[in-house]
């Protein structure tokens, strides 16, 4: 199965201060990885190093094959979706169009977006099951329809990998479940995903494989399986965990 993001010996951070290193990955169609870890200990500096908003410090990314530094812009957007954490709308866009802003990889950025591209975000809203939504403002929005939104667009830059930095985060137990859903779906079809959470029991739901981070980097990485497990837990976030399997799921439980 062909590779679509990988990472060889990756190091990544700011500069002055480094935050993970010697880190391998590899994400082919129909993967999804999950990436836990406390807060601070580099996800989202992990994401943007893998997007190409931050330079690796160590190692490369390689993105179809290709070294991601070497490749202009238009062509990462295209081929890597990226949907943030927390995205608050600040203008009323309708979700039609803010769907349609990821053709801007396509059609550049003052360009007007044509036929292709509009069936192309009509395409996006229709898979992510939120039609009805289409003409209402974003700003009207829950945060699970916002999040869904964002994914759209994504969706509609045409890109097959996609990063998704904390996609449940303060969304409630309603709308997480059509997010992790949705993830699941389009993994299905051939996409490769990678998305972190402060939920390691989304892994067990979501994820075929996980990626367990704390300051320094990777601490261990596998099948949820082998990986979400109380000792794992207890070493990465310093609490204790049972992880139990109840009706079928296995699930994590804090021992209070």
């Amino acid at each position: 199965m062909t590779v679509m993001l990988e990472a060889r010996g990756l190091g990544y951070g700011y500069p002055q201060r480094p935050v993970g290193r010697e880190l391998d990955l590899a994400l082919a169609a129909g993967d999804v990885l999950c990436v836990l870890g406390p807060n601070g200990g580099g996800k989202t500096t992990l994401f943007r190093t893998l997007l190409g908003l931050l330079p690796a410090q160590a190692g490369t990314v390689l993105l179809d094959g290709q070294a991601l530094a070497a490749m202009p812009r238009g062509e990462v957007a295209r081929r890597l979706g990226y949907v943030p954490q927390g995205h608050a709308a600040q203008f009323a866009f309708t979700v039609s169009e803010a769907v349609l802003m990821g053709r801007t990889a396509h059609v550049g950025l003052f360009a007007a977006p044509g036929a292709a591209d509009r069936a192309a975000a009509e395409r996006a809203i229709r898979a992510l099951g939120i039609g009805e939504l289409a003409g209402r403002s974003v700003t009207e929005l829950s945060g699970g329809e916002r999040q869904l939104a964002m994914i759209a667009r994504a969706l509609a830059q045409g890109a097959r990998a996609l990063v998704l930095d904390e996609p449940t985060a303060s969304l409630d137990f309603g709308n997480q479940v059509r997010v992790l859903r949705e993830m699941r779906r389009l993994a299905a079809e051939g996409y490769a995903i990678v998305f972190s959470t402060h939920d390691p029991g989304q892994a067990f739901l979501a994820a075929s494989r996980v990626l367990l981070l704390a300051q320094g980097g990777a601490r261990r990485q596998g099948v949820p399986g082998e990986v979400i497990t109380a000792d794992n837990l207890r070493e990465v976030y310093g609490v204790e965990v049972r992880v139990e399997t109840a009706a079928g799921v296995r699930v994590c439980m804090p021992v209070l």
